[in-house]
């Protein structure tokens, strides 16, 4: 699944290891989504904000990410420090194989399978080991992104549970697993959604997930 981050990447981080304020983010790219977006249920009260939307080859918005709760960053990080609970999940649109805009070739389907692959990189965006050297940083990422590409491209596998939450009040399975980093678990909605999500420091088996009825409402 070939996509392009833009418009509203994680703004650098402040002083200290902080993250920029979230106002500071556009919505223009969630604005131009012609999908629904997914977040936490109303059973959850705490922040929640705009991460970063992805874009196809042919420039249509194909997915993006709201994050709740604390904003994770990678920076300062020790052995047994508490570096936030939060759940970020991403919204995948369901698109079946299509022709380019110009007419010369295809573009990808999404599936499942997209929204698990999503959602196990963006795990891996926050939680690279920091007593690892910068310099095996990108070397780390390569090979664990690539593991996470082979478990998204196999969720019936092994390493694979099911797990049933609500998504706008239906109960709904979804794909779950779980590693030393967090937990990231993927599904699909009735609204032409693939939803994937991932976190950490809190469970994700009291998580529910509905559409946002109005995402302006995060600018």
């Amino acid at each position: 699944m070939e996509t392009t981050s833009r418009a509203v990447e994680q703004t650098p981080a402040a002083e200290g290891g902080q993250q920029v304020p979230s106002a500071r983010r556009t919505i223009d790219g969630y604005l131009e989504a012609p999908f629904p977006w997914y977040g936490l249920d109303e059973a959850f009260t705490g922040p929640r904000w705009l991460m970063q939307v992805g874009t196809a080859a042919d420039g249509a918005v194909e997915h993006g990410s709201i994050g709740h709760g604390d904003e994770p960053s990678v920076r300062h990080e020790t052995a047994g420090e508490d570096r936030g609970k939060f759940a970020v999940v991403v919204s995948v649109a369901a698109n079946p194989v299509r022709r380019s805009p110009d007419g010369t070739g295809l573009l990808e389907a999404t599936s499942v399978s997209s929204a698990a692959w999503l959602a196990g990189v963006g795990l891996l965006t926050f939680t690279w080991p920091g007593q690892m050297d910068h310099s095996l940083r990108d070397d780390w990422l390569d090979q664990q992104t690539e593991t996470a590409w082979v478990l998204a491209d196999d969720l019936a596998g092994a390493d694979w549970s099911t797990l049933s939450l609500p998504v706008d009040g239906v109960p709904t399975p979804f794909h779950y697993r779980e590693s030393e980093f967090g937990w990231v678990l993927a599904g699909s909605t009735s609204q032409g959604v693939h939803v994937g999500a991932y976190g950490r420091g809190m469970s994700a088996y009291g998580l529910g997930f509905a559409m946002i009825k109005d995402i302006e409402t995060y600018a």
